[in-house]
């Protein structure tokens, strides 16, 4: 039985939006600093936990420097369509890492062997690296009079989006659950992944439209089960084209919470600010596991006006976006440009040819990997593998000649200041700490800081007396950076 909430006040402009979300963030619980001189000042407090730049959150000003959004690279394709039951496509996949195993679950289209119709199931595959991925025979569902095949659900209910649970007071019977889409949002249950059964022949949520992929997990951070969910727009929409079945809005992404997987919220839509409305198809949310408290979406945005296959039956075409939150309902797009182009591909240049997959996986200690589902509605339509360093989303960069960052004030914990950075043979970083007032911090000033060059992920920051920063844990402090030719993706501090 759905439990009624008020929607989430939508906000008009970008500045307030967030300062919001520094509110509410589970990251950082907002304190008041008052300086020597009686100012106060807001400090957010993070704790151990690595800070992406993904938004500005943590940023106060930038100075020669500048946000850079990076965009992953593509490698093999890893699902093909090789099987008759996969005949008519592959996509929606979900991944994650399940002990020593990388786990997939994935749609697959079929012509039905009676009527010709097309048939919509769920298969599974597993890797042990996240590149070379098998379909093992698994003897769960006949498919034309055989079970040698890796399909584990046939319905009711398409475009299953399954989690493993991390809720410690769920059952072992259902360590695993899904979400299906059959009209409305319907609950799985399984003890391995692979034999499912409805929670129950009622929907969970019946607020339509659901069309597309619809995502669920496990959210540790807040203790509750989310779904984001498609949805539609209305406000703001003035101009965009708009299809026979959005007239009045366009597509957008709902969320829902709930503490049992049984009851859930009314759907709300997520708040993007005051930036345009866009439509977006899927939205491939994810808690990002290196940064406790981030959440990332790859929603696809579909362009309706545009045709750029002549013939091609459908207008659109569609790019893949990144968005980030704090707290899971505010969603900052603090870039507008795509995150994945079409590219060279001119089978990813019609409507709905290219989407992100859910999952980022480690597959190395230099390399994540993620997925999309390409050439859609043609018989060469895959999932591939794209790779990005780790939090390589988006990096402080400064060109040859210079620039400098300089953060809000925070608290921190732990002892040492770690840097994901990047520079050329030429390029440089250094640090400084300063007070909230923007004193500079004996012992640790821009001269005192040993200068830092290369590419590492986590290069522990030195001053001339030392790195240990033990003695300032828990007070307001604010960094300093000047960057030369270089790139800073994250930063923690650590033990």
């Amino acid at each position: 039985m759905n439990t009624n909430i008020s929607p989430a006040e939508r906000t008009t402009s970008r500045d307030i939006a967030i300062s919001l979300m520094s509110m509410i963030t589970l990251l950082s619980a907002s304190l008041i600093t008052r300086t020597a001189r009686g100012q106060q000042i807001e400090t957010i407090d993070i704790g151990s936990n690595r800070q992406l730049f993904v938004d500005r959150l943590l940023i106060d000003k930038l100075d020669g420097a500048s946000l850079r959004l990076h965009h992953p690279v593509r490698r093999e394709v890893v699902i093909r369509n090789d099987n008759p039951w996969e005949q008519y496509g592959v996509s929606y996949m979900v991944t994650f890492r399940d002990g020593g195993l990388f786990r997939a679950w994935y749609r697959c289209d079929a012509a039905d062997f009676d009527t010709g119709k097309r048939s919509s199931m769920t298969a599974y595959a597993e890797s042990s690296d996240g590149i070379r991925w098998t379909k093992p025979n698994l003897g769960v569902i006949a498919f034309q009079g055989s079970k040698e095949n890796n399909l584990v659900w046939n319905g009711p209910g398409v475009n299953m989006a399954v989690f493993k649970d991390g809720n410690p007071a769920a059952p072992p019977d259902e360590r695993y659950k899904a979400i299906v889409r059959n009209g409305d949002i319907y609950g799985l249950v399984s003890a391995d992944g692979l034999h499912w059964k409805l929670i129950d022949e009622k929907p969970f949520l019946t607020d339509r439209p659901f069309d597309s992929h619809n995502t669920a997990f496990w959210d540790a951070g807040k203790q509750e089960y989310v779904i984001y969910a498609r949805g539609i727009q209305t406000a703001g929409v003035e101009g965009l084209g708009m299809s026979k079945n959005f007239k009045s809005g366009v597509r957008s992404i709902r969320r829902s919470t709930s503490k049992d997987f049984r009851n859930w919220s009314a759907l709300e839509l997520i708040d993007l600010g005051d930036r345009p409305a866009e439509h977006l198809y899927t939205n491939a949310a994810v808690t990002y596991d290196r940064a406790p408290g981030l959440y990332l979406m790859f929603p696809s945005r579909f362009v309706n006006t545009r045709r750029p296959t002549p013939n091609w039956k459908h207008a659109g075409v569609n790019d893949v976006v990144l968005m980030s939150s704090r707290d899971g309902l505010h969603f900052e797009r603090t870039f507008m440009e795509a995150f994945v182009r079409p590219g060279l591909d001119k089978n990813n240049w019609h409507d709905r040819a290219l989407y992100m997959e859910r999952g980022i996986l480690q597959t190395s200690p230099t390399e994540l990997s993620m997925y999309a589902m390409q050439n859609w509605r043609l018989d060469s339509v895959h999932i591939q593998r794209l790779t990005l360093r780790p939090d390589g989303f988006v990096s402080v960069h400064a060109p040859y000649d210079g620039g400098e960052l300089l953060t809000k004030p925070m608290r921190f914990s732990e002892d040492r200041l770690q840097l994901n950075l990047s520079t050329s043979a030429v390029g440089s970083v250094l640090v400084e700490l300063q007070r909230a007032d923007g004193t500079p911090l004996p012992g640790k000033t821009l001269d005192d800081c040993v200068e830092l060059y290369g590419d590492a992920l986590d290069r522990p920051v030195q001053w001339k007396a030392g790195s240990s920063l033990s003695e300032f844990a828990g007070e307001p402090i604010r960094l300093r950076l000047m960057l030369r030719d270089a790139d800073v993706y994250a930063f923690r501090f650590a033990e």
